[in-house]
């Protein structure tokens, strides 16, 4: 990409998007194209075609996406299907047609089976079945990488994936309905602390073992992957490091300062057992994250203070 090349960033109000627009911005890129959803509804196939005619991106970051931790997965999972199949399918087409140069389409680390060998490379896809709370999801996403892929192979185009692990960062969704368990711990920990709780409820056992990557380092690949990187495969993106879920509500138990007990439900689930990304892949390729979790949490915690104030 040149400074001065026309990018698309689908989504740019949500946290990933966000941060690729910060990303761009502070790398020196001034074509930046951006639409809101009342703007450009990603779901409506000839208003997706009419916008690559009239605006002709020449690089396309697709980060638009339903997105929710397990329960709003498990309970809108038409909804998940449906929306995701339908933005990613008009994007790629639409990019195909109006002849982009490149198109990086994010998906997300639930693609991998449920019980897939740990960590996870980028061969296992599609080698077992998936995590029953989020499978809508996940097969929206595995349908948008054989999407880039298919197009790849069939018109040489340069579409290309990436598959982030857990994020975190600003723009995040504190929600504790459809929020993902980050976030969701740290709004609980924060209202706890402020109407001097005794305890938290957490969900689970505690024992699941996840990864956590800060959104700015996720940004940060997703442009040197545009830049950099051209093949079909997609690129895991990841820290490489796991903690296990009781770790982590410990760390942000401590970031916020809650001084009462935790208190772990385990009539309510606790998803896959595991889930580390192996990235030694991108790692090759001369990218590795920057922000550590204990520093991430506490940059997002002040923003979130922040956010209370305002």
């Amino acid at each position: 990409m040149n400074q001065d090349s026309r990018i698309f960033v689908a989504g740019h109000r949500g946290m990933v998007g966000s941060a690729i627009v910060r990303q761009l911005e502070q790398t020196g890129h001034r074509n930046i194209i951006t639409r809101t959803s009342s703007q450009l509804n990603l779901m409506n196939q000839a208003a997706v075609q009419q916008f690559f005619e009239e605006e002709k991106p020449e690089y396309v970051f697709l980060a638009a996406a339903k997105v929710g931790g397990i329960q709003a997965n498990n309970l809108y999972r038409a909804e998940f299907l449906y929306n995701n199949l339908m933005i990613e399918a008009n994007v790629i087409h639409a990019a195909h047609e109006a002849q982009v140069k490149k198109l990086l389409f994010l998906g997300s680390s639930c693609i991998y089976p449920k019980f897939a060998e740990q960590p996870l490379r980028e061969e296992s896809l599609l080698t077992g079945a998936l995590e029953p709370t989020n499978e809508p999801y996940a097969i929206a996403k595995i349908a948008g990488i054989k999407m880039c892929e298919a197009y790849w192979d069939q018109y040489g185009d340069r579409f290309i994936s990436a598959m982030p692990t857990n994020l975190y960062g600003p723009n995040d969704n504190y929600d504790l309905q459809t929020s993902h368990v980050l976030p969701a711990l740290l709004r609980k920990f924060h209202q706890a602390k402020v109407d001097d709780l005794p305890e938290v409820e957490c969900w689970g056992s505690g024992s699941p073992l996840r990864e956590f990557l800060h959104v700015n380092d996720l940004a940060e690949a997703c442009v040197f992957l545009m830049n950099e990187y051209d093949e079909k495969q997609f690129v895991n993106i990841g820290s490489g490091t796991d903690l296990s879920i009781k770790a982590l509500a410990e760390m942000i138990q401590e970031v916020v300062g809650f001084e009462g007990k935790i208190v772990w439900n385990t009539d309510k689930p606790d998803g896959t057992p595991r889930k580390l990304m192996d990235v030694s892949k991108i790692n090759k390729l001369g990218w590795k994250h920057r922000i550590e979790l204990r520093q991430g949490i506490e940059q997002v915690y002040q923003d979130f203070l922040q956010l209370q104030l305002s």
